[in-house]
């Protein structure tokens, strides 16, 4: 679909109007339509179908479960997570180190807080992070895991890509996905600072921490999302110490 084609929207989405799952172990609120909190109209928006904003408590987590024909990415702003699957991959995500999953043709993996299981002491530190979801371009492929460390520098004060299929980020500090039409980026950024956002038929722009303002829209506290449709080149300045994740989108689900 070409961005000609439709008509051009901001649609500001506050923190609590997300649904949420809450149960002794996790705290999660949902962008979209996750699990049991189906709404038909709220399933995704360009390539994007899960936003999800979790907090797991020390010692639990994810159990191994199975995906499919999803390109998962995984941004941890506090704490540590540690993730094992059945391709034999396993790690500890911290703040600062983008992860993808590529479920392809089928994969099992959990997430967990647990890191001093691996390394270090025990702690009563919960973990903090983001995940996100994007549909590939190509289903059935060869199931695969990335992760890389993202420079500091390059996170305070620009938006950078974090994670991106697209060519034009070939060569770029981002692990790649396997979708040419979407990219992630983030900044980190201190109070008057502020970030132009790319142009794009699709755009998702996510408070993850603190607070900030859109041209054109006002305030925009943490938790706060904001849908774009055929629109782009807005800025995002920081009111307090910020962090956001802005998924820039060149196709959308069919149908």
């Amino acid at each position: 679909m070409s961005q000609s084609t439709l008509q051009p929207q901001v649609d500001v989405r506050r923190s609590a109007e997300r649904d949420a799952t809450k149960i002794s172990w996790l705290d999660s609120k949902h962008s979209f339509s996750f699990g049991q909190k189906y709404d038909p109209t709220n399933t995704h928006h360009g390539l994007l179908l899960v936003n999800n904003d979790d907090v797991v408590r020390p010692g639990a987590g994810f159990e191994t479960h199975p995906h499919r024909d999803m390109e998962i990415v995984t941004w941890v702003l506090q704490g540590s997570l540690v993730h094992q699957d059945s391709t034999g991959h396993n790690g500890i995500i911290y703040p600062g180190l983008a992860q993808r999953m590529s479920a392809g043709r089928g994969i099992m993996h959990s997430e967990k807080n647990d890191s001093w299981r691996l390394e270090g002491a025990a702690h009563q530190d919960p973990v903090h992070f983001i995940q996100m979801w994007v549909v590939p371009d190509e289903n059935r492929i060869t199931p695969g895991y990335e992760q890389l460390e993202i420079d500091n520098d390059l996170l305070s004060g620009g938006l950078v890509p974090v994670a991106s299929g697209m060519d034009v980020h070939d060569g770029a500090a981002a692990i790649r996905i396997k979708n040419k039409y979407a990219a992630l980026h983030a900044a980190r950024l201190q109070p008057g600072q502020s970030v132009e956002l790319p142009e794009a038929p699709y755009l998702h722009l996510f408070v993850a921490r603190g607070s900030v303002t859109l041209e054109g829209a006002g305030a925009l506290a943490e938790g706060d999302a904001v849908r774009f449709t055929a629109t782009g080149g807005q800025r995002v300045t920081a009111t307090e110490p910020a962090e956001v994740l802005v998924w820039e989108m060149h196709a959308t689900i069919a149908g």
